[in-house]
């Protein structure tokens, strides 16, 4: 325990979670809003609360910020980002809510998985399409309440990835014409909550702001990312790690939490390491060092040449983002694989036409992809992503 904070005139002890953007509140005795702990050796009951409603404000990252008035609450800011704006000065309003959230090099990013996503980014997919801060989602802790972040009903056990940002320049937020496609797409052509197009996440009760990686790319895993299990009682446990040399996940878990991976039954839990494909990836760091090009970790804020003995893991002198892209009647999306004449492409800006036109089937909100004949696609070329070090 590191302090106590009061809360409808009662004092509980509470520890700091996210750097400070939520706090966990702990209890001897049932109280509203608490849930009974299943563990030992704490208090009975826990908590989790924002920041700023213990009357608290955690160093790290910028929370959100808005210009209140008496005609302007807090209770119309978070209706107003339900819904696209009708009047400019309501538009711009929401717009300067928004703005005030931002992400740096580190931010902790997370984003939600099914049991079949988490298979899948144990055995080489990466890190794509919607996504938030950690800080901002820090106090859903339940499987029921992180289900408002892909409007799936919940399961008995909720996952997360998380991982560092690199760069703002991988993150966009979803307004405007971006995801203007997306914002119209039927019911029958998504998969999870609609996308509002104001840079939120669609809630009856929070106010969230949402990212999505640009144009929906794949980004490449930074060193230490880690899959997370919320069990029903809010606990957090971290189930995988991942470590960059080896291009693998390491296994954290212990036997009593194994249970947590029983809805993921593509996986084994008793697999110490799961290898990554060595495949020439969609998207991939490469760093300069003395004059010459290697591939290239990142472990934010440091980046370092990809090397399996520590005294090789020099520092890189610049770094970029290596993206590959193609067009394929139209439609510009990333190149996410090959299979002798076709190609697997990502649209980076669905919408029901595209979608209809190439058959393009959605995997997650807003993810659309869809097989495309060599032959047929065009422009197909590298965009390298610079980032200032």
């Amino acid at each position: 325990m590191t302090g106590t904070v009061n809360v409808d005139g009662v004092s509980y002890p509470a520890e700091p979670i996210a750097g400070g953007a939520a706090y966990e509140l702990f209890s001897d005795l049932p109280a509203p809003g608490f849930l009974r702990l299943s563990t030992t050796g704490r208090a009975a009951y826990h908590r989790f609360l924002p920041a700023t409603e213990v009357g608290l404000n955690g160093a790290g990252e910028s929370p959100l910020q808005a210009p209140l008035s008496r005609g302007l609450t807090w209770e119309r800011i978070h209706r107003l980002s339900q819904s696209p704006p009708r009047e400019q000065r309501v538009g711009d309003a929401v717009a300067a809510v928004r703005a005030s959230a931002t992400i740096r090099r580190g931010t902790r990013m997370v984003k939600p998985l099914s049991s079949l996503g988490v298979a899948a980014v144990l055995k080489g997919q990466l890190p794509h399409g919607f996504c938030y801060r950690e800080w901002d989602i820090a106090h859903l802790r339940t499987p029921a309440e992180q289900a408002v972040l892909t409007g799936a009903h919940p399961g008995e056990v909720s996952y997360l990835l998380r991982w560092r940002a690199i760069d703002p320049l991988d993150y966009q937020v979803p307004i405007g014409e971006r995801v203007s496609g997306l914002t119209v797409m039927p019911p029958h052509d998504r998969i999870g909550s609609p996308v509002l197009g104001t840079g939120f996440a669609p809630s009856s009760s929070e106010l969230i702001p949402e990212w999505m990686t640009a144009d929906f790319a794949d980004l490449p895993l930074p060193a230490n990312a880690a899959v997370v299990a919320y069990a029903p009682d809010g606990t957090e446990h971290v189930l995988y790690t991942y470590q960059p040399e080896q291009r693998g996940w390491l296994r954290l878990v212990g036997p009593q939490w194994r249970h947590l991976l029983a809805p993921v039954r593509e996986v084994s839990t008793e697999q110490e390491y799961l290898p990554l494909p060595r495949g020439n990836p969609s998207s991939r760091l490469v760093g300069m060092f003395r004059g010459e090009e290697f591939e290239a970790i990142a472990d934010p804020p440091e980046f370092r040449v990809l090397a399996m003995t520590r005294a090789a893991r020099y520092p890189v002198e610049s770094l970029l983002r290596r993206t590959r892209y193609a067009r394929w009647r139209g439609a510009l999306g990333t190149v996410l694989s090959t299979d002798a004449s076709w190609l697997r492409i990502r649209l980076c800006q669905p919408d029901p036409s595209n979608v209809a036109d190439l058959g393009a089937q959605c995997y997650e909100r807003g993810v659309y992809e869809a097989w495309a004949p060599a032959t047929q696609v065009t422009e197909a070329h590298e965009v390298e992503v610079s980032y200032q070090l």
